[in-house]
């Protein structure tokens, strides 16, 4: 991991900040737009955007747009077909072809969230290009985080998504992209903030994300804070976390308490016997809709991205995060984190498992086995996250 100085960070929280920020910032484009997303929706949201990376391609911005093709599975006939129209370049991270087939890579996913702008302003968080109130089945609003980023980390968050577009158009044309218009300079410093940006990949990169979450937790003497969506840790991570507790680190995890995904609602839900019994706090954010993918530790070490705590991040997706060693930053993204929990949270007792019927718990021990089961068979060389 590769800490880069002199760097300007701003949070934003959700997309009621995030949004307009990102509107701005394709406005003011000259030169180029990288934009890689999960999901982008044909709701009110996307279409702003959309309509926003349109005009930028007329007035003559090169804007690149990558989706995933599980998550935005119709983007391409909907909003990428306009958006090609206006002059974007609009590619897709291995398309579905059958839904309903299963395939060994198909929950190998690009699930970044990134832009980047004339090299210059990048945004890196868990916000897909979906409004906050599009939430089917959920009380809205999303509640999540994104960071936008100036400074010399901003050329490698830029040299990230160039890359990843050209394997994407390599393997989807077969030849190999041209020589690139615009050769960005180095980002020049934009303030005092230290940060790195970290990817997970199936190749050279597979645990950089999970590395850095273990290194400060192994670190950590007073707190470590973890708000997280998905978070079914493999037994690593879990008994890094309990290694902490047991040293008189205070560990608290904010998790969502509302069911998005049955067996992987259900599986999380089968560690918190062991988490609470290892002296781990277990929260369970009901308020709204988590979404957030985020730590805060000793008050001066962050992360912000794309990555669950779960395999599908952890062992299969391609995923982008900032790990940010600054005080202030930390400051403010844990006292967002605090009101969060203090506004909407509900704290998981041994009471509250306690109660629980039978066959509850043996639902949840059978989700977490299929969610096992599920991993390994997209693995290519079997599953190595042991329970």
């Amino acid at each position: 991991m590769v800490i880069v100085p002199h760097n300007r960070l701003r949070l934003l929280e959700s997309g009621a900040h995030y949004f307009p920020a990102l509107i701005d910032a394709i406005a003011a484009a000259i030169r180029e737009i990288h934009l890689e997303t999960y999901i982008f929706a044909d709701d009110p949201t996307g279409r702003a955007v959309s309509a926003a990376l349109a005009a930028a391609a007329r007035r003559g911005v090169r804007v690149r747009v990558l989706v995933d093709g599980f998550g935005a599975r119709d983007f391409a006939a909907g909003l990428g077909a306009e958006l090609a129209a206006a002059g974007a370049d609009v590619l897709v991270y291995r398309p579905e072809v059958a839904r309903f087939r299963l395939r060994r890579h198909r929950l190998r996913r690009m699930h970044r969230k990134l832009v980047v702008i004339d090299a210059r302003l990048a945004f890196v968080g868990g916000i897909n290009i979906i409004d906050d109130l599009d939430t089917p089945q959920q009380i809205p609003p999303r509640y999540d985080y994104a960071v936008a980023v100036e400074g010399p980390l901003v050329g490698r968050i830029h040299a990230a998504a160039r890359h990843l577009w050209n394997l994407v158009r390599w393997a989807r044309l077969g030849r190999r992209p041209a020589r690139p218009a615009f050769v960005p300079t180095a980002p020049p410093p934009a303030g005092t903030t230290a940060a790195a940006f970290l990817t997970r990949d199936n190749l050279r990169h597979r645990h950089d994300i999970e590395n850095a979450y273990l290194a400060a937790i192994a670190r950590a003497r007073k707190e470590i804070l973890i708000a997280n969506a998905y978070f079914l840790p493999g037994r690593r991570f879990r008994q890094a976390l309990i290694a902490a507790a047991q040293r008189g680190v205070r560990v608290v995890v904010l998790l969502q308490g509302r069911s998005e995904y049955l067996i992987q609602h259900h599986a999380t839900r089968s560690l918190y016997g062991r988490l609470l019994a290892g002296g781990i706090e277990v929260w369970e954010y009901r308020r709204s809709f988590l979404h957030a993918k985020v730590a805060v530790i000793d008050g001066h070490w962050a992360t912000i991205g794309s990555s669950n705590i779960d395999p599908f991040s952890l062992l299969l997706a391609r995923e982008a995060n900032l790990v940010v060693e600054d005080r202030t930053f930390a400051a403010e993204l844990r006292a967002s984190l605090t009101t969060a929990m203090e506004a909407g949270a509900h704290r998981v007792s041994l009471e509250d498992l306690q109660k629980l019927p039978w066959w509850g718990v043996l639902g949840g021990r059978l989700a977490y086995f299929l969610v096992r089961l599920a991993v390994g068979f997209s693995r290519r060389r079997g599953s190595d996250y042991t329970g």
